[in-house]
């Protein structure tokens, strides 16, 4: 039954139900739209990303992530929190890195968070990841067995442009509900 409610929820998320609350500006909206498509790219790319979006506690989704650099680079990028499938509010993501590294990328990130804990932890700004947290890169056709650590699972799916690094940094997150 606990799966079947998640997997509704899933489904609404990806019917793209959005209701219009008037602490919505144009802007969050947009980046709601935005989440929404990331997920149905997401799991056109590799439909085994399913399983985290039906048994995650919640997740951020930030579908328009900008990455780059050149000795010193760093990313951005503003998603939406979902926590059980609903809507709870905007996150912003920064990263800061230093290190070999040359290029640029857009790209979608998702984080799933494993226990309810973890969310409340995000919301309440005690979240950030630093050099040792690595995402796994989403691709068509390849099978991924990545396990939560430390209550979270990361995964990217580039969108366009080119990347290489041996870098050092870390991302930091900020909240803002509905």
């Amino acid at each position: 039954m606990k799966y079947l409610v998640k997997s509704i929820i899933v489904l609404m998320i990806m019917a793209g139900v959005t209701h219009s609350m008037n602490a919505q500006s144009e802007k969050d909206q947009k980046i709601i739209a935005d989440s929404e498509a990331a997920v149905k790219t997401l799991l056109k790319v590799n439909p085994e990303i399913r399983s985290y979006f039906d048994k995650s506690a919640g997740c951020v989704v930030f579908p328009n992530v900008g990455k780059g650099g050149f000795i010193v680079g760093g990313a951005a990028g503003r998603g939406v929190l979902y926590q059980y499938g609903q809507k709870k509010g905007i996150a912003s993501m920064k990263e800061f890195n230093f290190g070999l590294e040359l290029g640029g990328q857009a790209l979608i990130e998702v984080i799933f968070f494993e226990k309810l804990e973890d969310v409340e932890d995000f919301k309440k700004g005690k979240f950030q990841f630093d050099a040792g947290v690595s995402a796994a890169a989403l691709e068509s056709g390849k099978s991924y067995n990545a396990k939560y650590k430390d209550g979270v699972a990361v995964f990217t799916h580039t969108k366009s442009g080119m990347m290489a690094e041996a870098s050092v940094g870390g991302q930091k997150f900020s909240y803002k509900e509905f």
